[in-house]
C-alpha cells in the first residue's frame, strides 16, 4: 500500500530513540523528510544521519527541550528555514517512565507531555491549517484508563483530552489529530527496566518478559517498528476517516472491555 506520503515533511519529538525513532524510520522509508528532535544535540545529528543513510531520504537532527517555550519556538524556526513548512507532526517526547512515576512528579510531567505537545502544535498548526492539510499524532500511553500510577494515568489522560479539542478545532481545516497508546512495548529502556525488575525479584529477564505476554492477546511484547506503522499510516492522507480519538497500539491487553 503507497501511505502516499512522499515529498511530505515531518516533525518528529523525541525521535532519536525508541518508538519515535522507529517512527521517524518508517516515515523516511514512505518518502517523507523527517526531522529527528531530542533534546541531545550530538544523539539528534547521529541518528539522523543513521536514517539517512539506510534510507536515503532527507533526514535531519535538531535539538530541542519541549517543555521550554523558547527553545521549541527556535526549534520550529530552524525547521521552517530547513523544509519550508511542515506536514505531518509526531509529538513523542516525554520524561522516561521508570515503571512508576511519584506523585509529586505531576507538575514536571504535565509540563513536558502536554504541555510540550501544546507548544510544538500551536509552532506547527497554523501552516498545516493555512495549507489545508495536516496531520498530528499525539504518543500517549495506556496508563490513560489504567490505575496504578497517579502520574502516569493524568499525563495521558490529558493527552486524550488535548487531542479530541485539537481535533474538534482544526478537523475542519482539514488537519487530523489522534492519540496513540501503547502498551509496554519492546524498546531498549523496556528492556532495561525488566533487566532491573527480574533482578529485584530473582527472577530472570526471560522469565519475567513471558509473563508479561500472558497479559496481550497475541502472547508477545509489541515492537516499536509495529507502532511505527501504525502512526506512519496515521501520518498519511488514507487516515482522514480518523480524528480525535485514541488508537491503542498495546497487542490487546487481556480482560476489561473498555468502549
Amino acid at each position: 500500500m503507497d501511505l502516499q506520503l512522499a515529498g511530505k515533511r515531518a516533525v518528529v519529538t523525541g525521535g532519536s530513540r525508541g518508538i519515535g525513532y522507529a517512527v521517524g524510520r518508517a516515515l523516511a522509508a514512505e518518502g517523507a523528510s523527517v526531522v529527528l528532535v531530542s533534546r541531545t544535540a550530538a544523539d539528534a545529528e547521529e541518528r539522523a544521519d543513521a536514517l539517512r543513510a539506510e534510507t536515503g531520504a532527507e533526514v535531519i537532527g535538531i535539538a530541542a527541550d519541549t517543555g521550554e517555550d523558547a527553545s521549541v519556538t527556535d526549534m520550529a524556526s530552524r525547521v521552517l528555514d530547513r523544509l519550508g513548512g511542515v506536514d505531518i507532526l509526531v509529538n513523542n517526547a516525554a520524561t522516561t517512565n521508570p515503571g512508576a512515576f511519584p506523585d509529586d512528579a505531576l507538575e514536571t510531567e504535565i509540563n513536558v507531555k502536554v504541555r510540550g505537545y501544546l507548544r510544538c502544535v500551536r509552532a506547527f498548526a497554523p501552516g498545516m491549517t493555512e495549507r489545508g492539510w495536516g496531520r498530528v499524532v499525539n504518543i500517549g500511553g495506556l496508563a490513560y484508563r489504567q490505575s496504578g500510577s497517579v502520574t502516569g494515568s493524568v499525563r495521558n489522560a490529558a493527552v486524550v483530552a488535548l487531542t479530541k479539542n485539537l481535533a474538534d478545532e482544526l478537523g475542519p481545516s482539514g488537519v487530523n489529530v489522534v492519540s496513540v497508546h501503547p502498551a509496554a512495548t519492546r524498546t531498549r529502556t523496556f528492556l532495561d527496566n525488566l533487566e532491573q525488575r527480574a533482578a529485584a525479584l530473582g527472577c530472570s529477564a526471560a522469565e519475567l518478559e513471558r509473563q508479561y505476554a500472558r497479559s496481550v492477546s497475541i502472547e508477545r511484547i509489541v515492537e516499536p517498528e509495529e507502532v511505527a506503522a501504525v502512526v506512519a499510516f496515521l501520518a498519511s492522507p488514507l487516515s482522514v476517516s480518523l480524528n480525535g480519538d485514541p488508537v491503542i497500539t498495546s497487542g490487546g491487553i487481556k480482560g476489561a472491555i473498555s468502549y
